[in-house]
């Protein structure tokens, strides 16, 4: 009987025909693995360690180590770190050894597959090598969990792309407020961008400016799942919020001339103005015709809403229009105003900068970049203060009511109906 034969007789000897039948059948299972998409092997080798620990107890089985498609146990050096200010692609590769021929064939063959530009710093790489006496092998760029590139740093020089597969599930989530709904979102294990798609929602009938505490809110909405683990969260379905007696709902309708977001009745959320300017921030000063001016340090009337936010945050046009005035004065500082129709006008002050592209004449829609907080002009710090114009005069905008939209074409509605009916069904089980 020659060696291998004689190793698994003494196996079977020892262990028994169960040991020596589940060995046989891992190591089957491992020549498996090594024809399967990497993305896919993390779960299946966890499961198989589990196993071999409850059938095997002690016996000594290597499980390897699978990333990025390489069994990373099998390379002598591993390092992983981190894009630095100053690096770039071409740099790091001729810090680590790569003669500059080599770099020339490999940024070659990124050739639509990546652009070399696009290397960020904070991005993670992995450098392996087999034997470092001869340098490292490969360089893999990780720039986002859904996908990594691997280049060849022998060979053909070749250069790659791995999209790891996604599965999205719909779920949903709910809470109330205690003193902000990023708190409160945050707070119940929701991301970031969840609670901002669910504020872009809802965010023409609610000012989040001025939540209170016990509010609620429910939402359904996409996750994105890699490898078990939570990613970005995709389309939010349906939306409900309720401060006091007033409840607030959100439904997207998925329809290629209709599609957006409507209420109960069918009408469009979009109800010609956002509540406010500035996402994420405060309101430090209210519109107030007898108040005391902190710099001027005099009763002065203001006429607008300030929202304090950190400097260089993105200002938005609250509504489709035209800019009349891009300038600068000693007072407002860097500021935009523009004309929505023939009624209504709002202005944004003490701006930082203007956004590109922005001068007068130029057509704005709603939610686009206008500027960036600062404080310029007489200013105590960086805010934005917003006025608001209804038939040539400055007015309090979170007073105003404007009519709403007309709703839905009549041919359209119960296919919402439905679509609606059954998201309510959802946020009321929660």
């Amino acid at each position: 009987m020659d060696t291998d034969s004689s190793w698994f007789s003494q196996i079977y000897r020892t262990k028994g025909a169960k040991t020596a039948s589940f060995i046989l059948g891992f190591f089957g299972i491992m020549l498996f693995l090594s024809t399967q998409n990497p993305a896919e092997r993390t779960p299946l080798n966890a499961e198989i360690s589990a196993a071999v620990k409850k059938d095997l107890g002690a016996f000594p089985v290597f499980i390897p180590n699978i990333k990025y498609g390489f069994a990373l146990d099998t390379f002598q050096t591993v390092l992983t770190k981190e894009v630095q200010n100053g690096d770039f692609f071409g740099k790091i590769l001729s810090d680590i050894g790569v003669a500059y021929p080599v770099i020339e064939k490999i940024v070659a063959n990124c050739d639509s597959v990546f652009n070399v530009k696009q290397f960020r710093v904070g991005k993670k790489y992995t450098l392996l090598a087999k034997d470092t006496l001869n340098g490292f092998d490969k360089f893999i760029y990780e720039p986002s969990v859904y996908a990594y590139y691997t280049f060849d740093l022998r060979g053909e020089n070749a250069v790659t792309k791995t999209e790891r597969p996604i599965t999205t599930l719909t779920e949903a989530s709910k809470g109330s407020i205690e003193s902000s709904l990023w708190n409160a979102m945050t707070d119940n294990g929701m991301s970031y961008d969840l609670t901002a798609k669910m504020e872009d929602a809802l965010q023409w009938s609610v000012d989040f400016h001025h939540v209170q505490k016990g509010d609620e809110f429910k939402v359904i909405y996409d996750q994105d799942y890699i490898n078990g683990e939570k990613t970005a969260a995709g389309k939010v379905h349906a939306a409900w919020y309720k401060t006091g007696s007033n409840e607030y709902f959100a439904y997207y309708f998925d329809h290629p001339e209709h599609g957006g977001y409507y209420d109960e009745e069918g009408r469009p959320m979009n109800k010609g103005f956002l509540k406010s300017p500035v996402k994420y921030s405060r309101i430090t000063s209210g519109y107030n015709l007898r108040r005391f001016h902190p710099i001027l340090k005099r009763t002065k009337p203001h006429f607008g809403t300030d929202y304090a936010a950190p400097r260089g945050t993105p200002i938005l046009a609250v509504g489709d229009g035209v800019v009349t005035k891009a300038s600068r004065t000693r007072g407002n500082g860097n500021f935009v105003k523009i004309r929505h129709d023939k009624t209504y006008e709002t202005q944004y002050l003490h701006m930082n900068g203007f956004a590109p592209g922005i001068h007068p004449g130029v057509h704005v829609r709603q939610g686009q970049v206008i500027g960036y907080v600062g404080s310029t002009g007489l200013a105590t710090g960086p805010h934005v203060c917003f006025r608001f114009w209804k038939n040539g005069k400055q007015v309090d905008h979170r007073r105003l009511s404007f009519p709403p939209p007309a709703p839905l074409p009549a041919e359209f509605m119960p296919e919402f109906t439905a679509e609606r009916d059954a998201l309510t069904a959802k946020m009321r089980g929660l």
